[in-house]
């Protein structure tokens, strides 16, 4: 895929693997659309680069995904590449669970990338080189009991983009899954200690490098670094499973 001369949505473009995506992709003489919930941090992003347009969207609600894809539809027509980035990762205790927190991570992390790709399918459709890009998580494939709803949504991106690229495959849209090891992000911050306690995990910067090599060469299922050993390790149970 030609990493110039697209018109790109970033979902959760406020920080982390999303604001690494913008930046990236803004260098490479691409217009950048973010959305997120926070305004303050989408008018910083916009005072410091000017080529990143912003929008404010809790992609958790149904009516403001429908009104996002509208306005930028309407005021960027060139849009023909989708990246399906936001998510949030909760403590999850499923002995006693909570539904509200439930129903919050099920709709950020799984629901929204279905609702906003089926929003935007038929017009991607008539774009020239146009993507869809999910991105789900190492997690996906070896669970993290502490974060099990996380990772339960996150396998279900990986089944969704499967179908999916199945369904698209008699037209011209590519399917991308980037699956992300620990990644230095905000990810997950509510339940740190500290407020300026890091993730852990690669660099920002080294995450982004791959996974633009991996997008540009056409991988349409992309392990990054340490989600690579995961995902390998799917591979071999797959086989076993399925003799």
């Amino acid at each position: 895929m030609k990493l110039s001369g697209n018109t790109i949505l970033i979902t959760g473009g406020t920080s982390g693997i999303g604001l690494g995506f913008a930046e990236e992709f803004s260098k490479r003489n691409n217009k950048v659309i973010i959305c997120g919930r926070r305004e303050d941090r989408l008018n910083d992003i916009k005072k410091k680069n000017n080529s990143i347009e912003t929008i404010v969207c809790d992609v958790s609600i149904s009516e403001q995904r429908e009104s996002l894809v509208k306005e930028v539809i309407e005021n960027f027509p060139d849009v023909n590449i989708l990246i399906n980035n936001a998510g949030i990762q909760l403590l999850s205790d499923l002995i006693n669970i909570n539904l509200e927190r439930l129903h919050l991570e099920v709709e950020t992390n799984f629901t929204a990338p279905i609702h906003f790709t089926s929003l935007f399918v038929q017009h991607l459709k008539n774009k020239k080189d146009p993507a869809v890009i999910n991105i789900s998580s190492g997690l996906a494939f070896v669970p993290l009991s502490a974060v099990s709803i996380y990772c339960a949504t996150k396998a279900a991106i990986h089944s969704i983009t499967m179908s999916l690229r199945y369904q698209l495959k008699d037209t011209n849209i590519k399917v991308f899954e980037i699956i992300p090891p620990s990644v230095d992000t905000e990810l997950g911050k509510e339940r740190r200690t500290g407020k300026n306690q890091t993730h852990g995990g690669i660099p920002i910067s080294e995450f982004i490098n791959e996974s633009m090599q991996a997008i540009e060469n056409d991988k349409f299922e992309a392990a990054i670094d340490g989600a690579e050993n995961l995902y390998q390790k799917r591979e071999a149970m797959f086989s076993v499973m399925n003799r």
